[in-house]
Order: structure tokens, then C-alpha cells, then sequence
């Protein structure tokens, strides 16, 4: 028969590796997070693979005090420098991600302007647009 200390030590072996297989899929969520913002960027990452650098309390984007877990991997812009960057989730939640600094190329900077950023003269648009009624003042 189990006794009291027994099934107490059962329980907290139970809630350690339940945390530990929960760990595995937030880790697994921030591997595909940091694929894909690396993705976006045009930028490679490494060894597809990220690291738990450790777990600590920080503030959501909320201002919220919570428990955050910092995930570190490895990218390259031009393959043959090694960049660090950083991923920070709240649960599942994703934090931000901080990447070392590192080159662009004119590819990323085509991304980063919209195509519908266009400076328009209010002289130029007042003539194309004329207005066909007048208001009363």
C-alpha cells in the first residue's frame, strides 16, 4: 500500500515530467516561430534548431509579470558569418525576437517599403480630384 509521503512524491515526479513534455512543444513552437520569422527576412537559420537559454520573469506585452522561456538560435545572412538571435514566448505564447545586427540586401528593402508609400502633392491631388460641389460656410 502507498503512504501518504509516497503518493506525494508520485505526484510531483507526475507534474515534473508533464512540465518537461510541455516544455518539448512550447520549444517545438518556437523553432517554427523562429523559421518563419527568419523566412520572412530572406535570412537563413542554422542547424534548424534553438536552445533554451533559460527561463525568466519578464513582462508581456501587456506589462503583465510572467514567467518567459528565451530560446537562442543561429542564422546567416551571407553564409559565412554566424549571427545570433533570440525568441522569447510566454507559454505559447510568442515575446519578441531580437536579432543581431546584420546586412540587408536591396531585396529586404523593396519588403520593407509598401508600394503604396507615395508622397502626393495636396496641389497635384486638388487638381485631379476638383471638387463638384461647393459647401456653404
Amino acid at each position: 500500500m502507498l503512504s501518504l509521503a509516497d503518493l506525494a512524491l508520485l505526484m510531483l515526479c507526475v507534474t515534473f515530467f508533464a512540465w518537461l513534455w510541455r516544455g518539448h512543444g512550447i520549444r517545438e513552437q518556437a523553432l517554427k516561430l523562429a523559421r518563419r520569422h527568419c523566412e520572412k527576412l530572406d535570412i537563413e537559420l542554422l542547424d534548424q534548431n534553438v536552445a533554451l537559454r533559460g527561463l525568466r520573469l519578464r513582462r508581456d506585452q501587456r506589462g503583465n509579470l510572467r514567467l518567459a522561456r528565451e530560446y537562442g538560435f543561429e542564422f546567416t545572412v551571407t553564409g559565412d558569418q554566424r549571427l545570433a538571435g533570440c525568441i522569447t514566448l510566454f507559454g505559447r505564447q510568442q515575446g519578441k525576437i531580437e536579432l543581431d545586427p546584420h546586412p540587408f540586401t536591396p531585396r529586404d528593402e523593396e519588403q520593407v517599403l509598401a508600394p503604396s508609400a507615395q508622397v502626393v502633392r495636396l496641389a497635384d491631388w486638388r487638381r485631379e480630384h476638383p471638387q463638384t460641389s461647393s459647401k456653404p460656410h
